[in-house]
């Protein structure tokens, strides 16, 4: 009855098959033309993003010629500005010859200033011998030559120079004083955006700087660049749609790393003395293996997170990390000591008040060290293998006690773990935060993993489980959990297996670890077909112990030959995307992976800088 009153209601026409199809054909092409008017209004924040990048560019190039003329000024003169009346009051002993003004800002000043180590231009710019003038431009510069090949940067931090100007009139002078200093794209800084790689946060520009990044302007440090990311950071490459791929400046054929690929790449083509970056899986790590950097990740609560922004927010069991990366082990143990202060304690309570402890960092007691060379998950290259194995002989040769360690159970870790942590909904979540974005190509083998529903995902894990038993074990881990229960025992399994590594570790009554870390650098696109070829630096994230990467060597001809033979432990396609991925790597860094109990960052460290002399002995000799 009532559908008989409706049509009475409406309009003859409707019941007309043919005006039926027009709206429906009609409505299709609304939906369409939504559709592509959506896309283009994306298209077009995204070539604002671009433009706007170029302006901070074009700005930046402009302030480093305004600060290199103003730089010229001869030190000494500095010095009587600031109130010194007479040349009694500088060390003359220490002091080198000045050169005339005009050539304080040659080539041959900036060529010195961007060889120096952190430490030495510390010193010097404390001491007046440079000025904080002189260093922020040369490296301005250098990161303007470093982008240009590589596109690295993504942002100018145009508050350096008010800041400049702030940090001279300061009568004292931080454990960073006047060290220019790159921060990763997504750690907020005022007046600037956190993409993240997307596009859904372009536009929002941050009211307030990070907690860290407030702590290194307080030690004196003058962040001046933002660096690229991978969109979402869920990927070890260095790709998004907004600002495009960035590449390896040791060779452009091959990835930087990721999630913090800008950094790693802007440090080791020389436009930034230090970075700062985050690691949730290796991404601190990563970067500083592909390029040959040192990197700490500490644990995470040791330094704060506050004002840092992601794509996820609220994943506690396998928490986020902030850390350094530079050249050298002394920057990050500098770095660490000028960020573990009070300023840090006040302005977040919920990190643990405990400053650096420098007589752990400068000990010299012979170390107890666990080793292994390969997880039992994902074999590495042969290159990878042997630098474990050159860096233990090293250490057992200067005198270190070197104890064979197995950490149990990695496959289950990586799959029961890590992956259900960050998939628990079976990727709904990660992929929500693609609503109106464009999907980076590095990205779209695990985006389409993840679109699988979720009993397909479980139907494909039991039908491969016979010949590839890692693929399925990850499909099963990407269908998720089903429950709260099931997420609580979760994360109760995690606290099991901390508890019964760590009880392994003292019962073998180990200092430190050593152990391989993934590398050589992958071919660009690669590092997206293999998320799960993170295992070694993954454990210590669900673990959260402090873990580094100190440089040891480089991939030789002998290693490619080798890596010829490299079979995996399965012989699957993962075995054979890994061997594509890292071939024809000659001559790119080869680094080993350090490790220490939660809370011991300065044993970390002290232990990268042992492996770091030796590694060098060993070059020089």
């Amino acid at each position: 009855m009532t559908q008989e009153r409706l049509w009475q209601v409406l309009d003859p026409s409707w019941a007309d098959p043919r005006t039926l199809l027009a709206l429906l054909c009609s409505s299709a092409a609304a939906v369409v033309l939504l559709k592509r008017l959506g896309w283009r209004q994306v298209q077009q924040k995204m070539d604002e993003a671009r433009r706007s990048r170029d302006l901070a560019l074009e700005r930046m190039e402009k302030a480093a010629r305004r600060l290199k003329q103003e730089g010229s000024v001869c030190p000494i003169i500095l010095k009587v500005q600031e109130g010194f009346t007479s040349l009694q009051h500088l060390h003359i002993s220490d002091q080198k010859p000045f050169p005339p003004a005009h050539a304080q800002n040659s080539d041959t000043q900036t060529s010195h200033i961007l060889s120096l180590t952190m430490v030495e231009l510390v010193e010097k710019l404390k001491a007046g011998s440079l000025s904080p003038e002189s260093v922020l431009y040369s490296y301005m510069d250098k990161a303007l030559e470093v982008n240009r090949e590589v596109n690295c940067v993504t942002d100018f931090i145009h508050g350096c120079e008010g800041q400049l100007q702030e940090l001279k009139k300061q009568k004292e002078k931080g454990l960073l004083y006047g060290i220019p200093i790159s921060i990763k794209d997504h750690i907020n800084c005022k007046g600037h955006i956190s993409s993240g790689g997307m596009v859904k946060f372009l536009g929002q520009v941050k009211e307030e700087d990070s907690v860290i990044v407030q702590v290194l302007k307080h030690q004196g440090a003058i962040p001046f660049v933002k660096t690229n990311i991978p969109q979402t950071m869920i990927n070890y490459d260095c790709s998004n749609p907004i600002f495009g791929q960035t590449l390896n400046p040791l060779n452009h054929q091959k990835s930087p790393g990721g999630s913090s690929g800008g950094e790693g790449a802007l440090i080791a083509g020389g436009g930034s003395i230090l970075g700062i970056g985050s690691d949730v899986g290796g991404s601190i790590r990563l970067p500083s293996s592909f390029c040959g950097l040192c990197g700490l990740k500490p644990t995470a609560e040791r330094l704060s997170l506050s004002g840092v922004t992601g794509p996820i927010n609220g994943i506690l069991a396998v928490p986020c990390a902030l850390g350094p990366m530079a050249r050298d082990v002394d920057s990050l143990a500098l770095c660490m000591k000028a960020l573990l202060c009070q300023e840090m304690f006040q302005l977040d309570p919920s990190v643990p008040p405990i400053p650096f402890n420098e007589e752990v960092y400068s000990s010299s007691t012979p170390l107890r060290v666990g080793y292994y060379d390969t997880d039992g998950y994902f074999p590495l290259p042969p290159c990878m293998r042997r630098a474990v194995k050159e860096t233990r002989h090293a250490l057992q040769a200067a005198g270190h006690q070197l104890v064979p360690f197995s950490p149990p159970r990695i496959p289950y870790v990586m799959t029961e773990l890590f992956f259900k942590t960050f998939f628990a909904d079976g990727g709904r979540a990660w992929l929500d935060v693609f609503t109106g974005d464009i999907v980076d190509p590095g990205l779209k083998p695990q985006v389409n993993s993840c679109k699988m529903p979720r009993l397909v995902k479980k139907l494909l894990a039991l039908l491969l489980k016979p010949l590839f038993p890692r693929l399925a074990a990850y499909l099963s881990a990407l269908a998720g959990m089903r429950s709260v229960k099931e997420m609580w025992n979760h994360h109760h399994q995690i606290q099991v297996y901390r508890s019964q590594f760590i009880a392994r570790w003292k019962e073998l009554q180990l200092d430190v670890v050593l152990c391989p870390v993934l590398g050589p650098a992958f071919t660009t696109g690669y590092p997206g077909k293999l998320l799960t070829a993170i295992s070694s630096t993954m454990l210590y994230n669900v673990l959260n112990f402090p873990a580094g990467v100190v440089p040891v060597s480089t991939v030789t001809e002998a290693d490619e030959e080798e890596l010829k033979l490299y079979q995996g432990c399965c012989d699957d396609p993962w075995d054979r995307t890994l061997k594509q991925a890292v071939s024809g790597a000659v001559g790119l860094p080869v680094a080993v992976q350090c490790v220490a109990l939660p809370w011991q960052e300065e044993l970390c460290l002290r232990f990268m800088k042992e492996v770091e002399t030796l590694s060098r002995d060993k070059r020089v000799a």
